[in-house]
């Protein structure tokens, strides 16, 4: 079965009798007579008969509002448990990320330190070379004999090992393997270090070679390239709860004090604009959970029932008493409104279908105005009879007989 409250449309606060209006309306709508073209007319007309019974019988309606609460707080801890079990997978890879970050680290380390010393090598065999064919001839003014010209064989036992230096994309496939991931993260390694180089040529760098990435920048492009952005942490679920409010505190827009299911007091600001079943969210005292971002308190406002005033969206309703003489031919009277006595004019002929409006007398709207304040004329009788009205009444029901 579906909730009641949202089949008859209404609040989980009404009273008897506003479920009992809610049910003739909801029922009027929906029945069958009304709605003989709607296949589903019976079964609606029989859901808000069902829906009624609940709510009308105070045990079974008690009971229905038990067991809902013990159903939203079971989905509340199912979800909690389903985010603590996220945050410790969220835990474990990032534990795994950071062990292989490390060893991306490692062998990145390595394989510069032995880049490093092979170029150093052979910038050393080359410099030999270089010097040796340089050096002057000890048999000056002799003929000069055809000599061998020296090989930098120091050169050449090194070039292979220079060549044997591992690039970007050898050290990705090395600890990575050949995966389409790998390879990725290989080639936008070697695009960055493409950009480096044409930034240093337009700086005017003399450098006609790419500028080899460091270790720390191929790790944080491996890593970038491979986990993508880091999520933030993930936020506890919010916690919902009812406080209950006066007029008054909504009019001032002062902040009020609400008590938790844990026992923890917290402030929870008045704004304009709010009414009765409107929500203030109150981020950072939530639920607190290991790994999790602390969650917010979604606080559902409850307008305190009066005897003077109802609240109606951001207008305030209030009932003005009217005796039979002044309902007819009008007076001038006051009428007591949320902020004190209020006068206001009665005009001719008031029956108790009239509305009186005094505009600016509501609850604030948030942008400099309010709702109005609405009141309902009431018209009275004397307490005791009298006769000339019993009398004129009758003739005017029966007519005038000679």
């Amino acid at each position: 079965m579906r909730d009641p409250y949202s089949i008859l449309g209404v609040k989980r606060d009404a009273d008897a009798e506003e479920i009992k209006a809610a049910w003739r309306a909801k029922a009027k709508s929906v029945h069958p007579d009304q709605n003989r073209e709607d296949p589903h007319a019976t079964q609606r007309f029989a859901e808000v008969g069902r829906a009624y019974e609940v709510l009308k019988d105070p045990s079974k309606r008690s009971r229905y509002d038990k067991q809902r609460l013990m159903a939203e707080a079971r989905a509340r801890e199912q979800t909690i448990m389903q985010q603590r079990e996220a945050a410790r997978e969220a835990a474990e890879r990032a534990k795994v990320a950071k062990a292989n970050a490390e060893r991306i680290l490692a062998e990145l380390a390595k394989a510069e330190a032995e880049k490093a010393k092979a170029d150093k090598a052979t910038q050393a065999a080359m410099q030999a070379a270089q010097s040796s064919t340089q050096s002057p001839s000890p048999n000056a003014g002799q003929k000069p004999q055809h000599q061998p010209q020296a090989k930098p064989s120091s050169a050449k036992t090194e070039a292979p090992q220079a060549e044997k230096s591992e690039s970007p994309e050898d050290v990705v496939s090395r600890i990575f393997g050949a995966s389409p991931e790998a390879q990725a993260a290989a080639d936008n390694m070697r695009r960055d270090g493409e950009g480096t180089q044409d930034a240093t040529e337009g700086d005017g760098s003399t450098e006609g070679s790419a500028r080899p990435l460091g270790p720390f920048e191929l790790i944080t492009s491996l890593v970038r390239r491979l986990r993508g952005v880091q999520p933030p942490p993930e936020k506890a679920p919010d916690l919902f709860i009812d406080a209950t409010v006066a007029i008054d505190d909504l009019i001032n827009t002062v902040s009020i004090t609400a008590t938790l299911s844990d026992g923890r007091d917290i402030r929870v600001p008045l704004e304009g604009g709010l009414t009765d079943g409107d929500t203030v969210r109150v981020k950072g005292q939530g639920l607190k959970l290991n790994g999790m971002q602390r969650g917010d308190v979604v606080v559902t406002l409850k307008v305190l029932k009066s005897e003077k005033f109802r609240v109606d969206g951001l207008d305030i309703r209030t009932v003005l008493p009217v005796t039979l003489e002044n309902a007819v031919l009008g007076c001038e009277t006051s009428v007591e409104g949320p902020e004190g006595p209020i006068e206001l004019t009665v005009p001719a002929w008031s029956g108790s279908d009239q509305i009186l409006t005094i505009e600016g007398k509501g609850l604030p709207d948030g942008q400099g105005g309010r709702g109005n304040l609405l009141v309902e004329v009431r018209v009275l009788l004397w307490e005791k009879p009298d006769e000339k009205v019993t009398d004129l009444m009758r003739l005017m029901r029966e007519g005038l007989f000679l």
